[in-house]
């Protein structure tokens, strides 16, 4: 987790901003699909987000390999695209319905992107944080802090 007397530790205002300002994130999912070797091995691919309320929010297609692998298990990871100043977030991809949240999410996607991922007709999700590791490499392992939520 980092030193035990706390110093060089990040703030989450830290990795609020980072998750603001990435343009393109890395998420990693878990196919599920024959047996053996080919079964339950990561599939990672870059996508657009945004984070709201302390979560990360995007959209992918149900047919896409990203979305099959969601609907067969929630489970994934979620990354900025800055090695050297990392954000990981781990937890589960869960579709929202949500009116008010969506509507919050467009708004976030229409500042960043300057679309809206309602208009695609797929599935906007929501992956709640279970852990989250974040790390300024010219300071590791001092800045290496890890929130469980």
């Amino acid at each position: 987790m980092g030193p035990k007397d706390g110093l060089g530790l990040l703030p989450w205002s830290w990795v609020r901003k980072k998750m603001e300002d990435c343009r393109t994130f890395w998420l990693v999912t878990v196919r599920s699909e024959g047996t053996g070797r080919a079964a339950s091995r990561p599939h990672v691919m870059p996508l657009w987000g945004v984070w709201v309320d302390d979560a990360f929010f995007f959209s992918t297609g149900r047919k896409s390999r990203k979305g099959q692998n969601l609907a067969a298990n929630p489970a994934c990871t979620v990354t900025n695209d800055d090695g050297e100043e990392a954000v990981i977030v781990e937890g589960k991809a869960m579709e929202i319905d949500n009116a008010s949240l969506l509507e919050r999410v467009a708004a976030s996607y229409k500042k960043k992107y300057k679309i809206d991922p309602r208009g695609m007709g797929e599935p906007i999700y929501r992956v709640e944080p279970a852990k989250i590791f974040a790390l300024i490499e010219k300071s590791f392992p001092k800045s290496a802090t890890r929130w469980k939520v």
